[in-house]
Parts: structure tokens; C-alpha cells; sequence
């Protein structure tokens, strides 16, 4: 695939972004370059391939999965601006 002058007006325009006209041509050859480099990824055969997250094979602890309230009610509360019997207490906003 060849990207022209005009296709590179476009992205910039999609992007927002100003592009000199005597930069146009240069940045047409290097998408250029680019989409051929992706043409060529896209021929590498990944099916045995598993998905990988990182290049180091690493796995995350895992921890039981229960809903809990911190148990330190007084450390959040600390940060209240205003409490009222162990609760945040905030402006009412509907009448």
C-alpha cells in the first residue's frame, strides 16, 4: 500500500495536527515504510503462537476474592471533612 500527499493531508486533519507541505512527502514515505513493515508481520505464521501479556513469563498471586469494609472505619472517616455517628456526612442535593 502507497500513501500519498493527500492521504497525509487527511490524517493530519483527522489528528488535528499542522503538517508543512514540504514535510508531506517525507512523512508519506515513512507510512509507507511502516505499512509495509506491518504487510510483512501480517505474513508470520502465529497460529501455535499462545497470547502472551510480556515477554518474561510471569503469573500474578492470586488472593480469595472477598468484600470486605477495610475494617478501619476510623482511618476513613479521618478524612471527612464532617462525620456524623460513624458516617460521611454531605451537602443534600435532592429536594
Amino acid at each position: 500500500m502507497s500513501i500519498d500527499k493527500a492521504t497525509v493531508t487527511r490524517i493530519a486533519s483527522l489528528a488535528r495536527i499542522h503538517v508543512a507541505e514540504e514535510e508531506k512527502e517525507k512523512i508519506a514515505a515513512e507510512f509507507t515504510r511502516i505499512l509495509a513493515f506491518v504487510d510483512q508481520l501480517q505474513q508470520v505464521n502465529t497460529k501455535d503462537v499462545p497470547p502472551m501479556t510480556s515477554v518474561v513469563e510471569t503469573h500474578l498471586p492470586m488472593r480469595a476474592d472477598k468484600v470486605t469494609d477495610g475494617n478501619c472505619p476510623d482511618l476513613v472517616l479521618a478524612n471527612a471533612p464532617q462525620q456524623a455517628a460513624g458516617f460521611f456526612v454531605v451537602p443534600k442535593v435532592v429536594e
